[in-house]
């Protein structure tokens, strides 16, 4: 390994670390290949696993959701929101502005486009049959923002956050391999976490591509959408492929340039154009009911929190809990143990509240905003007569926010900007995440030497390509749910014993060497 016992040392050039990279990237190729020459069989051995998953281990997700929330409050609130990640000197490396648009770019990925209009109008016209709610009514309303602020907001952040932060003090301040094993050091000690480490990269490994496959399936059905509906380009197999060559080329490029090149400045303009389109979609659309509904939504969800999310009984008697809440959580677990390598490595120089504020609060707020803005609209809509659902009945999803753009003043435009936004998301999200995987599955990834090969990025992006086209090709949204839980099971295994270690790290951060990164004027 590069860093060993407790030593940071400068390797010239990381090199590939065999037993992490070529496991789960077999593994993840054969499955691809598999679905390819056999998906009929291979999309009922699918739906077996997914449905015995989620049958006897749903509960998992959910309790690792709210135990990740309420973490990240506590440590929040604690001592240890005083201390800065990579000691009292350390600075920062990002400017503000550019740590926050790079955080978020890489955790809202496309998805925020895919479902922030289909979404709510599902919830609208079917919501879960064991709260007795109308479809169509006030009543269904508020719970349709409800939801999408649940699915949305500080519950998932808290996820990434509470497992960044783990990394960020393993790696930065405890001085510990750039390895998703060194998040278990705290509980396990560093020799058997050593022995586990490789295997626990691997496995995340598969479950990222796992994730990032099935948010790249969501990001070529929405840039087929537009294309169809801007220029009568049909939504087949074929421009799925070619849609999806062009997002890993563009966004293996981007992770090549390194952090402070391509990631930075796309993010930079990713983030600044989702927040215009949120803008212009507010003062274009029902403004008055989106300030009204978002207000009242987000009302609904605080009084509708703890009994909707941890009404564990749902999971077994509601098909709504299985087909949307854990859905959810197995995508963002997913991401989470190779992104938090990610965020933590961006937060050098940053005190753990400033973490917290800008991994946790400030994305939440983001998203209740852009989701108070695109699901309103889309709800209105569907008052006013306009059958979105119609569209999400028939599994067009893709299609939903395109007919919600098309309804607004300068709709073509709108729709372009989109269509670009739904691009660029995927790319800035996978870009960063692309070159975190490639850091962990090589040896000598240090501060001083941050990426991993560029042939590494390139095996990654290819397969994340690969895996997502297969799955859409032959199974479309349904596909995307199937690869999302299966792919969050490990990392909802890895992520229990994260959340143990940062409970060490709260109690004994002291005694793990990371009392003298304790700001001078805070007190203990």
């Amino acid at each position: 390994m590069a860093e060993s016992n407790g030593e940071a040392t400068v390797s010239a050039r990381p090199k590939l670390n065999h037993f992490v990279f070529w496991p789960p990237f077999v593994l993840m190729l054969g499955t691809a290949i598999a679905n390819l020459l056999f998906p009929d069989r291979f999309g009922v051995a699918f739906k077996t696993a997914n449905d015995w998953l989620i049958d006897h281990l749903g509960w998992l997700f959910v309790t690792c959701a709210f135990a990740s929330l309420g973490m990240c409050v506590w440590v929040f609130c604690s001592p240890l929101g005083a201390v800065r990640i990579g000691g009292r000197d350390a600075r920062p490396m990002l400017r503000f502005w550019d740590w926050f648009a790079i955080t978020l770019c890489t955790t809202v990925a496309v998805g925020i486009l895919f479902w922030s209009t289909a979404e709510p109008v599902s919830h609208f016209m079917a919501p879960p049959q064991s709260l007795g709610l109308e479809p169509g009514s006030n009543e269904s309303a508020g719970f349709a923002m409800s939801a999408l602020f649940l699915h949305w907001t500080f519950i998932p952040y808290s996820i990434y956050a509470a497992a960044s932060l783990v990394f960020a003090f393993a790696h930065h301040n405890m001085r510990l391999p750039f390895s998703i094993g060194s998040t278990l050091v705290p509980i396990l000690g560093q020799r058997l976490a050593s022995r586990l480490g490789r295997f626990v990269d691997g496995l995340c490994l598969f479950a990222l591509v796992a994730g990032m496959a099935a948010s790249l399936g969501t990001g070529i059905l929405t840039i087929a959408g537009g294309f169809n509906e801007l220029w009568s380009i049909p939504s087949n197999v074929v421009v799925w492929g070619i849609i999806a060559a062009a997002i890993v080329a563009t966004f293996i490029v981007s992770s090549a340039t390194g952090l402070m090149n391509g990631i930075r400045l796309l993010s930079d303009i990713n983030a600044k154009i989702l927040l215009l389109l949120g803008v212009v979609v507010l003062f274009l659309g029902p403004t008055w009911s989106i300030l009204t509904t978002g207000f009242s939504g987000v009302g609904e969800f605080a009084r509708r929190f703890f009994p909707l999310g941890l009404h564990l009984s749902l999971v077994e008697q509601d098909p709504w809990c299985r087909d949307w809440s854990i859905f959810y959580w197995a995508v963002w677990l997913a991401w989470t143990p190779v992104t938090a390598c990610f965020l933590g490595r961006i937060a050098y120089g940053r005190t753990v509240r400033q973490f917290l504020t800008v991994n946790l609060i400030l994305p939440s707020l983001f998203c209740i905003f852009w989701m108070s803005v695109f699901g309103t609209t889309a709800l209105d809509l569907q008052r006013g007569g306009l059958d979105l659902y119609a569209l999400v009945a028939s599994n067009e999803y893709e299609s939903v926010s395109y007919a919600v753009l098309k309804s607004l003043p300068w709709g073509t435009v709108m729709m372009l900007f989109y269509l670009a936004s739904a691009f660029v998301c995927f790319v800035t999200s996978a870009d960063s995440n692309t070159s975190a995987m490639a850091g962990i599955s090589s040896d000598g990834v240090s501060l001083e030497n941050p990426e991993g090969a560029l042939a590494t990025k390139i095996a990654w992006g290819l397969l994340v390509g690969i895996a997502s086209w297969a799955m859409i090709a032959f199974a479309n949204v349904d596909g995307i749910r199937y690869l999302s839980n299966l792919g969050g099971f490990p990392a909802a295994i890895l992520m229990i014993f994260v959340l143990a270690s940062l409970v060490v790290i709260l109690f004994r951060f002291r005694q793990l060497n990371l009392a003298d990164a304790a700001e001078p004027t805070d007190k203990p």
